[in-house]
């Protein structure tokens, strides 16, 4: 899976359809690629995954962005050919040896400037707090203190067998396997903080091998995951093959309907009869966008001005936030 992961310029538009786990969170019309294509408008999407921009007139110019490159994202004046010198959404991405810039800017309202920031904002901070649905991770925080796994939202355990061994030292480490919907999980019993994570997305193969221990489950990530290979000792072997077994259907299950962490509210959600996909639309400010710096250095740092309602000088907010929102508390 490349999508979340690699940055992409004028693919085939058959690469910017959503794979199965994908889907549309916001979807924007009157974006211009302000830095590559300035001038054109283009129509703006973000997935659970990426950032996709196409051209309206002519879809073969676009961009695929990848969440897990995303390294900053900051509202900035740019100047724009259609709409001149206004705010616009700059997006740094790093690649492997180099560094992308990428600015974007809403054609419409205050409003739908906006949303383009505050959401794209939100959805890379949920993308940023979901890696363990999406990535291997080794001892971390996923057991508590009296060893239950601490459950992730959407997940559901299966599955927990006891009495397994790690084969990762030669004498080897007693600790508990618990497989749930989304992932396997092993931990020591002496000491939860030595523990591994694997999501089934990350599970190149499970297999059952003979080792210098006897039959062993064997377990292979992908090369996207570090290419780990990791031993375990079950027994009785019939156990083994069991366990074996329900970790492949279990991943088989996974990869139908993948599940990448991050979900919509179906509350939130209406059909978009153009695109045929189901959106989340942003429905408040992001009152955080709205203190999100503007840069370490700014050639026009906006100025103060006095506020009645406050009786001090503030400094001027950005078009579409106004003093109240930022007064505003919501709980998700």
């Amino acid at each position: 899976m490349w999508q979340d992961r690699e940055i992409r310029f004028d693919v085939d538009t058959r690469m910017l359809r959503l794979i199965p786990g994908e889907f549309t969170l916001d979807r924007i019309e009157n974006v211009e690629d302000t830095k590559g294509n300035n001038g054109d408008r283009g129509i703006f999407r973000i997935t659970n995954l990426r950032l996709i921009w196409h051209a309206q007139a002519m879809p073969r110019i676009n961009l695929s962005i990848g969440l897990n490159t995303v390294a900053g994202i900051q509202s900035k004046k740019a100047s724009s050919k259609i709409k001149g010198e206004t705010e616009s959404m700059y997006v740094t991405a790093k690649a492997p040896q180099t560094r992308f810039e990428f600015v974007f800017t809403s054609l419409g309202t205050a409003q739908a400037v906006t949303r383009l920031f505050s959401t794209t904002q939100s959805i890379n901070r949920a993308y940023e707090t979901t890696r363990l649905y999406r990535e291997l991770k080794m001892r971390g925080p996923i057991v508590d203190e009296d060893g239950r796994l601490r459950i992730l939202p959407g997940e559901q355990q299966v599955d927990k067998i006891d009495g397994v061994w790690n084969l990762s030292s030669e004498q080897g480490n007693l600790g508990v396997m618990i497989c749930t919907n989304l992932r396997v999980v092993w931990f020591a019993t002496m000491s939860v903080g030595y523990n591994v994570s694997i999501p089934y997305m990350q599970l190149a193969n499970c297999r059952v091998r003979d080792s210098k221990f006897g039959l062993a489950l064997v377990i292979d990530t992908t090369p996207q995951s570090g290419e780990y290979i990791l031993g375990f000792r079950i027994d009785p072997e019939e156990k083994l093959k069991n366990t074996c077994r329900s970790i492949n259907s279990l991943s088989k299950a996974a990869s139908l309907k993948p599940f990448f962490g991050i979900s919509k509210r179906e509350s939130d959600t209406h059909s978009d009869e153009e695109s045929g996909e189901i959106a989340v639309r942003a429905t408040r400010v992001d009152a955080f966008a709205a203190y999100f710096s503007d840069g370490l250095v700014s050639s026009e740092p906006r100025g103060p001005v006095f506020n009645e309602d406050l009786g001090l000088a503030v400094e001027q907010l950005r078009p579409g936030f106004s003093l109240a929102q930022l007064w505003e508390v919501h709980v998700e």
